[in-house]
């Protein structure tokens, strides 16, 4: 059976001002187990950053490929946005990676950055703005109440 690896918690570390920032010690021990890089890019719906695996990437170009036709404009959308922004990022021997102007200003990253573990993805936001964030997805839940079906159950 195939070990899973999820990005968990939330981490708050300090960025310098060449824009090198820690990669969490969990998401690097992902990356280490794994044998791959990171990958980041600006997100679609949020001014954070995302962050995977390069097999998250793999999956999500397949997934693009089988639910759009090739040449349609969603699926050059998708990939434009997705694919032609994103870059694997390697962290030093002292765990920091160098996040792109691009990135930090997408963001709005300053001084610190808020490392946000999704699962399977993480994001990187400005500390801030994740506090906003957070609340807001704090009453959104409370309000909403979802349940989350298993896989038998549907």
């Amino acid at each position: 059976m195939r070990k899973t690896f999820l990005f968990l918690d939330t981490v708050i570390n300090k960025v310098d001002n060449k824009g090198r920032v820690s990669l969490p010690a969990d998401y690097r021990s992902i990356a280490k187990e794994l044998n791959t890089q990171i990958v980041l890019y600006r997100s679609l719906t949020s001014n954070c950053i995302e962050g995977c695996t390069e097999e998250l990437m793999e999956k999500l170009a397949s997934d693009i490929e089988t639910s759009h036709d090739f040449f349609s404009s969603e699926q050059d959308d998708l990939t434009n946005l997705i694919f032609g922004d994103a870059k694997r990022y390697s962290f030093d021997s002292t765990g920091r990676i160098l996040l792109s102007e691009k990135l930090i200003a997408h963001a709005d990253i300053k001084d610190k950055a808020v490392f946000v573990g999704k699962g399977r993805k993480f994001q990187i936001w400005n500390e801030a703005e994740w506090a906003k964030e957070e609340q807001r997805v704090r009453e959104e839940i409370l309000q909403k109440r979802p349940t989350i079906k298993r896989k038998e159950d549907v």
